[in-house]
């Protein structure tokens, strides 16, 4: 065998190039040997007395904590969290917005991928967090558990990777919620019997605290301390059962910079709009010079539908370090059916769509689906008194179709193949009886009740159009999907016109998202992947929509590499 012979300076210039432009090119190459570690959390679910607006209660908590504990991980890790049930109810945690790339055992959601935890078991939610980074928050998924068992989830990028902004002088969370004085619990479960609606809760919070603008909360007020001439990262969370909410700091704008833990073109704002579900990131930049002032931070609901709600107003204070605080002024919000606004701020999210966070919406589809989405009612059953319209109770439905809970867990059902009596796979992909969506209500308004399923194969491009309906007064109706990320192709108000919409869609930079409004008295288009093989939820974010029937499953079958199939489940998987 012969001597190797040498290579010239000019081919050794061509492999070092060849080398850089592949650490370039393939930035995950670069960055292996920052490759992520595994956290481990443990929940404790135990029962917790609380006071808030002088009113004392035992509730449902995390650690004993409301809101519950601050998970934090960075793009890459891996979450293990132990979850042990020390209370009468059942429970299961969901990590909202997570992917879960073939990890489908650990999404939380109630009857959907797992049987729920039952009182003195364990489960451990083990999950890898991958391609994403932002805000997040994590929440029970079983009844209206999540009025008081949620917390924030906080991935941050791999290490020496920096936000597509300015680095902050600091980072605040300020999770949005509610107060009930009354069990939560006991509140939907009257609901469901009397089939009216719910009782609505007695305050907005800002992380679990009340403010000074409701009755015996003085020592309950959430106040954000900062210096003059910084830029804080405000993290804002909408965990709040039913409500969307106005946000907004006197004297003060925002640059919205992130939704749902993808970035966006930054916009500047004095006022965001935040669905329950939803979270978004904005700089805040404080004043050159402190002021002899401090400021309301204020969220109150938005809301069109007809029903009752939590009318009230929820104020937090921002304060700066050095001031005396002499004057205390409020910002002005829209008023609470302002609808325009709503729109306003949607349509100006733009995704980055730059080399680093390009946009990978689908140009093509292989499946077109038409949703309705809305209220609807049941009979009242023979010797009862009903609450709802006209004597009936109330339901909600996707296609007329009001989702029925099995007794057992979809998933498991589904990868068992035992999915006989539990499941059916022929969920319309349109309404089986068009009618006129947003006017004149048909004159039969039962939905109907069942388990249907759509199946999708592996790498399908899906297109859904949701449209709202006025059957029982139009309302804003807040979408979230398990299981994937989706963009926001298109939106309008009145009925979808499958001739022309489409003609105006984004397929450029429309913004990715895991929870969209369905605009009151109008429509959505979203298109999404198909790449995460299970079964994933869709529901409405509003709690009592969701116990109500809003809501439907995917099946996303296998697809042909090891990479591409969904792992047996886990050995402590919840058993109903």
């Amino acid at each position: 065998m012969g001597a190797p012979v040498p290579a010239s300076p000019g081919i050794l210039l061509t492999i070092l190039l060849f080398a850089m432009s592949c650490l370039w090119a393939f930035p995950e190459v670069a960055g292996a040997k920052h490759a992520g570690i595994t956290r481990h959390y443990k929940f404790n679910i135990k029962l917790t007395n609380v006071t808030r607006l002088c009113h004392t209660k035992s509730m449902v908590t995390v650690n004993g904590k409301f809101p519950g504990p601050r998970v934090v991980a960075r793009e890459g890790d891996r979450l293990v969290v132990k979850v042990v049930n020390h209370v009468p109810n059942n429970i299961s945690i969901h990590w909202h917005g997570i992917r879960q790339l073939q990890s489908g055992w650990a999404d939380g959601p109630a009857y959907i991928t797992q049987c729920p935890i039952q009182t003195n078991q364990t489960y451990v939610y083990n999950f890898t967090v991958t391609g994403q980074r932002g805000t997040l928050f994590w929440h029970a998924h079983l009844s209206w558990l999540r009025a008081s068992v949620y917390g924030p989830l906080i991935i941050f990028p791999k290490r020496n990777v920096s936000y597509p902004f300015a680095k902050p002088h600091k980072e605040v969370t300020i999770m949005l919620g509610e107060w009930f004085n009354a069990d939560p619990e006991a509140v939907i479960r009257q609901a469901l019997q009397t089939g009216g609606g719910p009782n609505v809760s007695e305050a907005y919070t800002f992380n679990g605290l009340t403010g000074p603008l409701y009755n015996c909360s003085a020592n309950n007020t959430y106040k954000l301390k900062v210096k003059p001439g910084k830029t804080y990262l405000l993290r804002l969370i909408n965990a709040a059962l039913n409500d969307e909410l106005f946000f907004s700091i006197a004297n003060h704008t925002f640059t919205v910079v992130e939704v749902d833990a993808t970035y966006v073109k930054p916009f500047e704002t004095n006022l965001l709009v935040i669905t329950p579900g939803q979270t978004t990131n904005v700089l805040l930049k404080t004043k050159p010079i402190a002021p002899n002032a401090s400021f309301y931070m204020l969220a109150r609901p938005y809301f069109t539908g007809q029903g009752t709600f939590d009318n009230t107003t929820v104020a937090g204070i921002l304060e700066y370090e050095t001031s005396s605080n002499s004057t205390t002024f409020k910002p002005t919000l829209p008023p609470i059916n302002a609808t325009n606004a709503v729109a306003n701020f949607t349509r100006k999210l733009r995704s980055l769509a730059n080399f680093q966070f390009p946009v990978n919406v689908p140009q093509t589809v292989d499946k077109k689906f038409f949703f309705t989405v809305g209220l609807g009612n049941n009979p009242c059953p023979k010797n009862q008194t009903c609450q709802g319209p006209n004597g009936t109770k109330f339901s909600a439905s996707v296609n007329n179709i009001s989702m029925a809970l099995p007794s057992t867990a979809l998933l498991q059902s589904y990868f068992f193949k035992k999915s006989n009596g539990v499941y059916t796979s022929d969920f319309p992909s349109s309404p089986l009886h068009p009618f006129n969506y947003t006017g004149t209500p048909p004159n039969n308004t039962f939905v109907t009740n069942g388990t249907k399923l759509i199946v999708l194969p592996f790498n399908t491009n899906v297109e859904v159009v949701m449209q709202g309906t006025s059957i029982l007064g139009a309302e804003s109706h807040p979408l979230h999907l398990h299981g994937f990320n989706f963009y926001v192709v298109g939106e309008g108000f009145g009925n979808f016109d499958p001739n022309n919409d489409p003609k105006n869609f984004n397929l450029v930079d429309p913004v990715e998202r895991n929870t969209v409004g369905v605009p009151s008295g109008g429509w959505v288009a979203i298109r999404f992947h198909a790449d995460n093989p299970g079964v994933w939820f869709m529901h409405c974010h509003f709690d009592v929509h969701l116990s109500w029937g809003l809501r439907m499953a995917w099946i996303v079958l296998d697809g042909t590499l090891p990479s591409q199939k969904l792992p047996p489940p886990p050995s402590d998987l919840p058993k109903c």
